[in-house]
This record gives structure tokens, sequence and C-alpha cells, in this order.
């Protein structure tokens, strides 16, 4: 296993636990309740404070701030935490927050993430893996975001909004809705305007399984009723499991209505 080093000019605060193969650069500060799993990589300048976890291999470019109290007026200095999975990537000037006890008490963030710079990851949100946040995007608090989806640079995600598994948001996007399971989002004011077909076709999904999630989009944009009454008769209808994805997102507990198709 490769030796931990760091570099002299790093604070290290009493109580910090830092693994093996661990590499602190030049200026970091590591606060006493912080803890580095095995070989976390932190470039210069990076601040990782707070009840901060970062897990192993994961690379933190300079400047990040890591484990920062939220962002909340209503946050009065209730221990909360910030866990950070396996094999991240996180870019110059990153900022992710703790937790506060009115959402759970701790933002997550899972594993095999690029966190590009200048984005944010604010208080309470829940990053699932293999997620991607592009340049100077914001995750407002309390946010769901599911596996593999991507969010395009400069976009917003509003407080309480959730972002199904798949999902893709355009550049410049304010997203102030729940976003379907592989749904595509576009247009300033974010619109649902379709799937994310090119992630779809990337992850090997069968052609099958595309051609119902197109009938099911036909279905949720023009069928009758409200959109949950489509998305149940959908649930009746289907033999796709990704369609089912669907259905059991629309139908889930939300504090958000619905970006709905066009």
């Amino acid at each position: 296993m490769s030796e931990t080093v760091i570099h002299p000019s790093a604070v290290i605060e009493d109580g910090a636990q830092i693994g093996q193969g661990v590499q602190i650069g030049a200026f970091c500060h590591i606060g006493p309740e912080v803890v580095l799993h095995d070989r976390v990589t932190l470039q210069s300048h990076v601040v990782v404070q707070g009840r901060t976890e970062i897990g192993e291999d994961t690379l933190v470019h300079s400047f990040a701030v890591l484990g920062g109290i939220p962002q909340d007026l209503k946050f009065k200095g209730e221990a909360s935490r910030l866990v950070i999975g396996q094999r991240n990537r996180i870019r110059e000037h990153v900022t992710m927050n703790t937790g506060t006890e009115g959402g759970g008490g701790i933002t997550r963030v899972g594993n095999d993430g690029l966190f590009m710079a200048g984005c944010h990851v604010a208080h309470d949100c829940q990053v699932g893996n293999n997620v991607i946040v592009v340049n100077n995007a914001a995750l407002a608090g309390h946010c769901i975001i599911e596996d593999e989806v991507i969010i395009g640079g400069l976009s917003g995600v509003h407080q309480w909004v959730r972002i199904g598994r798949g999902a893709i948001i355009g550049a410049v996007t304010m997203v102030t809705n729940d976003v379907i399971p592989h749904g595509l989002v576009q247009a300033p004011r974010g619109k649902l305007d379709g799937l994310n077909l090119v992630g779809l076709k990337r992850r090997g999904v069968d052609r099958s399984d595309i051609t119902a999630l197109r009938a099911a989009f036909q279905m949720l944009a023009q069928g009758e009723g409200a959109f949950q009454d489509r998305a149940r008769r959908l649930g009746d209808e289907t033999s796709s499991d990704y369609v089912r994805e669907i259905v059991e997102f629309i139908l889930g507990e939300t504090d958000r209505s619905f970006l709905t198709p066009g």
C-alpha cells in the first residue's frame, strides 16, 4: 500500500482520522472531526471541515471546501454530517455542505461521481452513484439526485426536487419540479422535452425497453386524466422494468410537483 504523504504546510487538527496512502498537499486544512479513508488525495489549498467523511480513492482538487456549515438561516449549529463515497473526482472550487436537523442531519454523495469546477451541493442533498455535475451548477437543499444523472453547466436545481435515475439536465436550466427517470430537461425554465436516449443507448439498454419508454412518454404526454392517473395505467399495462421505474417514481412521495411532457 502506498505511503501517506502530508505536506509540511498542511494543518491537520487533533482528532482527524487519516487512512493509509492518503496524499495531502500544501496549505490544506483538515478539521478535528474529519475522516479521510485510504488513498484519498487532496491537492493544495483544500479545506475539509465539520463531521465530514471522504471515501477511498477520491481526488479533491485545489480550493474545494467540503463540510462547511449549511447556507440555511434555520441552521443553529446542530451536529450534522457530510459523507462522500469512493472514487469521486471533485474539481476546483467545489463546495459541499453538511446537513441540517430538519433534513435528517446528513448530506450524502455516492460513489464514482464527477463534480466539475465551481459546482455546489447544498445541505441535506442525497446524491447517487455515477452522477456528473458540470461547472457552476448548483443543487439546493434537500434535493435527491439518483444514480447516473447528468446536470449541465450553470444549471440550478430547486430545493426538495427529485431527479430520477439516468435523467439529463441541459446547460443553463432552472429545474423547479421533479424529473422522471431517464428524462431530458432543457430550456431556461426547465421543460421535460423527451427521454435521455443517448444515455440509454450508451448504457446498453435493450431496444425493446427503449421502445417501451418512448410509448410510455407519449402516454404521459397525451393520455387522459391527471398525470398520476396516466402513470397508474402505465403501471398496470407495462412489462418493462424501466417503465415501472418511472411509474414508481411518479407515485412516490414528493414535496414538489412534476415536470410533465409538453
